[in-house]
């Protein structure tokens, strides 16, 4: 069983049955999928909102079909078995592939490098090829990890697509221990996933988030809560912060910027608030600020996770598991923007 997703549109192009089951090829593997997160890209695909031509934020976009050049790396492969979050055990392998792996869990890591490091060339679990919302995925080798942890599925399920994100996102800005780091869009997956991480490096965190999520934020041990609606600068002091991760894009940049210290680093790998904003230059070029986007992930990430996850330094916030078959019902309450951490999607056995 598996959901396909037809083309885009709204959640009638959702379709839930039987499908075929993949047989792994040469340097592959199959995996029998235990859990599946939902994310962001996964909607955003099916509305076609990385169209050029959308120009709002991601509660704003009419659904239309026919927006196929509106995929993660433009044209979407439909019809296609989406789910860029894969937590599995593989079942068999193919050919090259050594078979003591069979039976190990695993995650999958989403944003595959198919031309090396070297490049930013980017390979979508869930957007370029069939994902993990289906009981069956095969995938390469070199995607799969074997975890020795005893969480959950669903938390396991949690890491790959926005703990990866936001390691790399750190990663990339070389966020240390003793950074004062602003993180707007805080009590979603990615946004989650920053505090922790940026707790784990020793960084303070001053988090953005509505007044209904302060107390779960608070409780991740942020050092201080700023409301969405607040004007960043004009609260903590303009030049007060060494970095800002914002994944909601949209009105407040030029805000946040002011806010941003001279040789600050502005990071960003999403603009679920809009894409289009309004940037006043002077702020760039006089404070010798870096503007750093985030799409590719760099070669330690995914592994620098493994290490987190065994050693215990961060556990995911898993805010509601459902059945696969009630997929759209889970896609209605993320978009609903009340929960807090990861929701998970659990296929048949």
């Amino acid at each position: 069983m598996a959901v396909v997703t037809a083309g885009t549109g709204g959640f009638d192009q959702l379709h839930y049955g039987q499908v075929p089951i993949p047989s792994p090829g040469p340097g592959e593997v199959l995996l029998s999928v235990l859990a599946a997160g939902v994310n962001n890209t996964d909607i955003n695909t099916r509305v076609g909102w990385y169209a050029g031509s959308v120009k709002v934020g991601t509660d704003s976009l009419a659904i239309e079909t026919g927006r196929e050049d509106g995929g993660w790396n433009g044209t979407t492969p439909f019809p296609l078995i989406q789910g860029a979050d894969c937590c599995g055990r593989v079942v068999s392998v193919g050919t090259g592939v050594d078979k003591n792996l069979i039976g190990s869990r695993t995650i999958v890591r989403s944003c595959m490098r198919s031309s090396g490091f070297g490049l930013t060339d980017t390979v979508w679990l869930g957007t370029d090829f069939d994902g993990a919302f289906a009981q069956f995925v095969k995938v390469p080798v070199g995607e799969v990890f074997p975890v020795a942890c005893d969480w959950s599925d669903a938390e396991l399920a949690s890491v790959p697509c926005a703990y990866g994100t936001a390691e790399n996102m750190l990663h990339r800005a070389g966020v240390s221990s003793g950074d004062r780091v602003l993180v707007p869009g805080s009590s979603g997956g990615v946004g989650t996933a920053l505090v922790q991480l940026l707790k784990r490096r020793g960084s303070e965190v001053i988090a953005i988030t509505s007044a209904s999520k302060r107390r779960m934020i608070e409780l991740l041990g942020v050092s201080r809560i700023l409301d969405r609606n607040d004007d960043p600068a004009a609260i903590l002091g303009e030049e007060s912060v060494d970095v800002v991760i914002d994944n909601v894009g949209g009105g407040a940049l030029g805000k946040i910027l002011k806010a941003l210290r001279r040789g600050g680093r502005y990071v960003s790998s999403g603009a679920i608030a809009g894409p289009l904003v309004a940037l006043d230059m002077r702020d760039l070029y006089l404070k010798d600020i870096t503007l750093i986007g985030c799409t590719a992930w760099d070669a330690p990430v995914f592994p620098d996770l493994i290490s987190y996850i065994e050693k215990g330094e961060f556990r995911p916030l898993v805010a509601a598991v459902y059945p696969l078959d009630r997929i759209a019902d889970a896609q209605r309450a993320f978009q609903e923007k009340r929960h807090i951490g990861k929701i998970v999607l659990i296929p048949p056995p």
